[in-house]
């Protein structure tokens, strides 16, 4: 067996031996379910409490029209906050002064305390309501109320793609805009996460002396790449693992949980489906995107990106001496990722865009952006064209970054400077 594969092995093993590989494998998928059930769990349980809320409406026009609701109710009051607070322990005082509908009216809330939102917006829809009535009525029109209601047509737009054999499927572009930006977050993740992870390890390798052991029967480019495949590797490992782990969760949910997964199938036609017709549109939408297409860029950006940005976080990692001066070298680094993150987060609403295609071009950006752009379909040449850039860039990442490692790994006490390292990278003559 080679160095290099040794020291793949090594770093591989001795990570994915760790206790906290293990928790975040099986943990953390069931932590994420938890945390999409419970808030729809708790967004079940309502509010019994109900909240009286006193109106003085000047006009007499609008308080007879208010309507109660199970939480709020609006009680008859006198000319001013000021003569109601006397009266009763009220939640908030709603003051209606003049005509909504011509003049200068102006409708006030007082509490003690801020009222929420939902509160805000029941009276002001309500209202509004009302002056659209009046409004219209103003107008002295036999039936104009009921020929603007009339006139209220709300349009369904499906979105239907042509396949390449000219067959008709349909899609979503919200279903599109989530698939795009998970897979893009979890590259994001990952480089930060195994990025970080490579960087610590030879910083901790290197304060305790043990490189110097290890580059006496392997060459400094091969320890580097040796841990950052070996690191690769773990992320890979558990990025399926969660899949695995995810799929067992939903089948356990069929099984005990009542979970209809037949049912999420679309129906054929002829039969019926028990789902809703607006989730049934939505999983024939999701049925139109090539899931095993977007897993297999995903495995590919996701090494480019990460393999790009490991060479540099070894580079930082080989130059210094503790994790606290890694903040003014790692900081070049953050920046595209984070730019890359907030590109990403504009093309989901515009995949086509100047900005989100050029950035799914650009190296340091392209892992992210290009996942957000995949669901939405992407010409074969701009995904050769992008990772074709991406690998030349880490070709030439690493070398540069193989120039900072090989020197600064044995290097101790000095401090490191962007000068220093441009000493170590730039041609000798």
């Amino acid at each position: 067996m080679s160095k290099l594969s040794l020291i793949i092995q090594r770093e591989y093993t001795s990570r994915v031996k760790k206790k906290s590989f293990l928790i975040m494998t099986f943990v953390m998928p069931l932590a994420l379910i938890l945390i999409i059930l419970i808030p729809l769990l708790l967004s079940s349980v309502k509010d019994k409490k109900v909240r009286q809320i006193a109106v003085i409406d000047t006009g007499g026009l609008y308080l007879p029209r208010l309507q109660n609701t199970p939480n709020y109710q609006f009680i008859p009051c006198g000319d001013s906050a000021e003569a109601c607070k006397n009266k009763a322990d009220y939640y908030a005082y709603l003051i209606i002064e003049g005509n909504l509908t011509e003049g200068s009216p102006r409708v006030r809330i007082y509490s003690e305390q801020q009222v929420g939102a939902e509160l805000k917006d029941y009276v002001q829809s309500q209202l509004s309501q009302m002056a659209s009535e009046d409004k219209i009525a103003s107008y002295q029109i036999e039936g104009l109320g009921q020929i603007i209601r009339d006139s209220r047509v709300r349009v369904k737009i499906e979105t239907i793609r042509w396949t390449d054999d000219g067959n008709e499927q349909k899609t979503s572009s919200e279903i599109s805009m989530i698939i795009g930006m998970i897979t893009a977050m979890l590259i994001y993740f990952f480089i930060f996460v195994y990025g970080g992870m490579v960087m610590n390890g030879v910083i901790e390798e290197k304060s305790n002396r043990i490189v110097e052991i290890i580059v006496s029967s392997a060459k400094p480019f091969q320890l580097m790449m040796g841990k950052i495949i070996g690191i690769a590797l773990v992320g890979l490992t558990q990025f399926f693992l969660w899949v695995v782990v995810v799929l067992v969760l939903v089948v356990i949910g069929n099984r005990f949980g009542n979970i209809p997964l037949d049912g999420l199938s679309p129906s054929m036609p002829g039969t019926e489906s028990s789902l809703p017709p607006g989730v049934l549109d939505g999983l024939q939408a999701l049925s139109s995107i090539s899931v095993g297409k977007i897993l297999f860029w995903f495995v590919l950006y996701f090494l480019g990106g990460y393999l790009l940005y490991a060479s540099l976080f070894a580079a930082v990692g080989g130059a210094i001496d503790n994790s606290e001066d890694a903040q003014q070298f790692t900081l070049p680094m953050t920046i595209p990722i984070l730019f890359a993150l907030y590109a990403g987060i504009y093309g989901a609403g515009n995949p086509e865009g100047p900005l989100t295609i050029w950035c799914s071009f650009i190296p340091f950006t392209s892992p992210i952006v290009m996942m957000v752009r995949l669901p939405f379909g992407v010409p074969f040449w701009h995904l050769v064209l992008s990772y074709g850039l991406l690998a030349l860039t880490f070709v030439f990442s690493t070398k540069l970054a193989a120039k900072i490692y090989r020197t600064g790994i044995l290097m101790y006490g000095k401090k490191t400077t962007y000068k220093v390292l441009w000493q170590w990278i730039k041609p000798r003559r």
